[in-house]
């Protein structure tokens, strides 16, 4: 007798089943991705709104990594799929509403909440439908802007307007009032952005193992330099214009008759007949 752990093959010779296991290297990028979110989340409550925003960027900079590193080293797998979009909804669906509110939102009083929500639904619902057209979506675009994007918007303002020492009760070159509701309408923009059938492109068809001319790395590394000047307003102006991007794609386009809609075909839920316009 065994314990269902050998099989014998066509020659009558035991063979051990390997175990089902899990690939540390990118869960271990996702998990680090998960813990951003979590942090940026604790931040808030303590009050540190700069630190909160910090941690969201972190979290898409290693969201960003453990897709690329389960490619290149051949570690793909379905947990780790399911692993990325749980993550993904925690560090730019709910942190960065739970942040928003915390911050200025719930000044709003029910509308505050609301536009919270409203974020936090759509981040969930651009997942899930992430997720059923993986197979059916044009590669070099996503469908809505993507939860990252998103949640650098608003995280974005928010780490931009503490680094500029604009705060609750402090009245500067805006006024509170103006600020809580210059972030109700980033919130509710970058969420039902992310609902969209707007093309944002995705940066996918970029082969990281090709050969690049040396003018690349210059001018990668005078990026790095720029950002390094003021990193709150130079990543939340990339991120605004990557914001508005799809809609230029989108007006484009329309403009030269072409489909706006990323999906080729559909047949496979949500049914997306009637969006390709």
């Amino acid at each position: 007798m065994h314990d269902g752990k050998d099989s014998a093959d066509g020659s009558g010779v035991m063979v051990r089943k390997r175990r089902k296991g899990i690939y540390i290297l990118p869960n271990l990028f996702t998990l680090a991705a998960l813990f951003g979110g979590f942090y940026s989340v604790v931040m808030a409550m303590n009050g540190r709104f700069d630190l909160a925003a910090v941690g969201v960027f972190c979290a898409m900079v290693l969201d960003s990594l453990d897709g690329r590193v389960a490619r290149m080293t051949n570690t793909q797998s379905a947990f780790g799929e399911q692993m990325d979009s749980l993550s993904d909804m925690v560090s730019f669906g709910a942190a960065p509403a739970l942040i928003a509110y915390e911050w200025s939102l719930k000044g709003l009083g029910r509308w505050g909440w609301i536009a919270a929500f409203v974020y936090c639904a759509c981040a969930a619902l651009r997942l899930a439908r992430f997720n059923v057209n993986t197979g059916v979506v044009d590669k070099r675009y996503f469908q809505g802007l993507p939860s990252p994007a998103a949640a650098a918007l608003v995280a974005g303002f928010i780490w931009l307007m503490t680094e500029l020492g604009v705060q609750r009760g402090m009245d500067t070159w805006l006024t509170w009032n103006q600020v809580t509701w210059i972030m109700f309408a980033f919130t509710l923009y970058a969420g039902l952005t992310m609902v969209t059938n707007v093309p944002f492109y995705s940066f996918k068809d970029i082969q990281m193992k090709k050969s690049v001319p040396f003018v690349v790395i210059v001018l990668i590394a005078l990026g790095i330099a720029v950002i390094n000047i003021s990193p709150p307003i130079i990543l939340f102006s990339v991120f605004v214009l990557y914001g508005l991007s799809g809609y230029g794609v989108y007006a484009w386009r329309k403009a030269k008759g072409q489909h706006s809609s990323v999906i080729s075909t559909s047949t496979d839920e949500p049914d997306e007949r009637g969006l390709h316009k």
